[in-house]
């Protein structure tokens, strides 16, 4: 079986996604199909809220703007080059990781992004509803239950929601932001009087764990995109400059309406109809949830190709929304960013593998061959990652936290370092899956000088 599949062959299934991983992927989806929806994607809550940490000492529109242009362009890049791969081969992001590791060891990655997206959707749900509730001065539980319902809907008909994004929640969550923009622009911007990172490198870590995290996710969408330049440019630029502005709308409703704190959301209430505002971003922000509703259950038919992944959504969707009303997701945060540095390592890897070492085709077919030595540049990096920045746990598994920083002091790194640790993470696990491969990419550029010169 394999994924990759022609247009005319695409044409054939129907115009939404294809129901199991047997049937081949409908590339129907355009440029502006590809922009819209990462402009959507990027439309958050989320970052806003996480301009707290990288707001900079001094002026908000100087150490901190850059900050975020840096990490917004390194981490929509990345994102883009695995959207563009997701195109060429017509393949869900799970199933690309067949031609990196072989099918059986693909699904290591796929029960981390299983987990994750479980994880990120029940995140989405408890923000959408805190959010309404706090703005509306309202129970909670209608909320979860609005956000868990609507967002496991838009994932039974995925294509359709995309085309819906694109050309309409695009345009109305951009007049809430114009707005937004206009009123935090309007106010004097005081400097910060203290820093939510330590260092610029910390600050762009955090701007670049953004797009990154979707980055296991990517794929899944465009599949469906006509072209891999498309896809690149829609992920790219789309999500980057939904980054840029909204992590810069966050640091500026911090400087004009923070009042020296750092509740990006109270800041944003403080705005005269900010409310209203929120309220249209917190309606678009159900996007999110179901983006990681969609691709959990298409992330499960790497494993069982023949699960209808409308069944799959409806259980996922179900259990997601259990979940908002049953856990603590604040105690659960610390876990979803520890198996978001697992990934980190993996895009290098993947990023070196499918642009850099020639290969014929890359296959995501049920016979795809085992490749363990990859593994040692994924582990490599994510190690790397802890040792710059262990992932942060308190009481039950505060000695994760604890032996990492013990290993740092081993190694003389200091804790607060200043480093980014995605960077330092992406450079190690690059590099070593440079090494690795090191002889295919040789033989591959000899047999290309050899194919120009005309020898045989």
């Amino acid at each position: 079986m394999s994924t990759s599949v022609s247009t005319a062959a695409s044409a054939a299934v129907g115009r939404d996604a294809p129901l199991t991983l047997t049937e081949p992927s409908n590339q129907t989806l355009g440029l502006r199909d590809a922009l819209g929806l990462w402009g959507n994607l990027g439309i958050s809550l989320l970052l806003p809220v996480a301009a707290a940490f990288v707001v900079l000492p001094g002026s908000p529109f100087g150490p901190t703007l850059l900050a975020v242009v840096v990490g917004a362009v390194i981490g929509s890049v990345l994102l883009g080059l695995g959207a563009a791969a997701g195109a060429r081969e017509g393949a869900p992001a799970m199933v690309l990781m067949r031609g990196l590791l072989g099918r059986r060891m693909s699904y290591l990655p796929t029960a981390f992004n299983l987990i994750q997206c479980v994880g990120w959707a029940t995140f989405e749900i408890v923000i959408i509803a805190e959010a309404a509730s706090r703005v509306l001065n309202a129970p909670a539980w209608p909320f979860l239950l609005g956000a868990g319902g609507l967002a496991t809907l838009m994932a039974l008909r995925p294509l359709r929601t995309v085309r819906v994004l694109a050309r309409y929640a695009v345009w109305l969550a951009l007049a809430g932001v114009v707005y937004l923009f206009v009123r935090v622009l309007a106010q004097p911007l005081p400097e910060f009087t203290s820093a939510g990172a330590i260092s610029f490198w910390t600050a762009v870590d955090v701007v670049i764990a953004l797009p990154v995290s979707w980055f296991p996710l990517a794929a899944d969408y465009t599949r469906h995109v006509r072209s891999g330049r498309s896809a690149f440019t829609g992920a790219a630029v789309g999500y980057g400059t939904a980054t840029v502005a909204f992590f810069m709308l966050g640091a500026l409703a911090l400087a004009a309406y923070g009042r020296g704190g750092f509740d990006v959301i109270d800041a944003l209430l403080a705005i005269p109809l900010g409310a209203a505002a929120i309220l249209i971003l917190v309606f678009v922000e159900v996007d999110e949830a179901f983006a990681n509703v969609y691709s959990t259950a298409v992330s499960a038919q790497n494993i069982s190709p023949r699960l209808d992944r409308r069944l799959l959504a409806l259980a996922v969707g179900a259990i997601a929304t259990t979940l908002a009303f049953t856990i603590d997701i604040v105690g659960y945060e610390p876990f979803l960013f520890l198996i978001g540095a697992t990934f980190v390592p993996l895009v290098g890897v993947f990023v070196v593998a499918y642009y850099l070492v020639p290969h014929q085709t890359w296959d995501v077919s049920e016979r795809a061959p085992a490749r363990p030595w990859l593994l040692l540049p994924w582990a490599a990096g994510f190690v790397a990652y802890q040792l710059t920045l262990p992932t942060h746990f308190t009481d039950t598994f505060a000695g994760w936290t604890q032996w990492w920083t013990a290993r740092q002091a081993d190694l003389g790194i200091p804790e607060a370092n200043g480093l980014s640790a995605s960077l330092v993470s992406l450079a190690v696990a690059a590099l070593l899956t440079v090494v690795v491969c090191l002889p295919q990419i040789v033989r591959g550029r000899r047999a290309g000088r050899d194919a120009e010169a005309g020898r045989p």
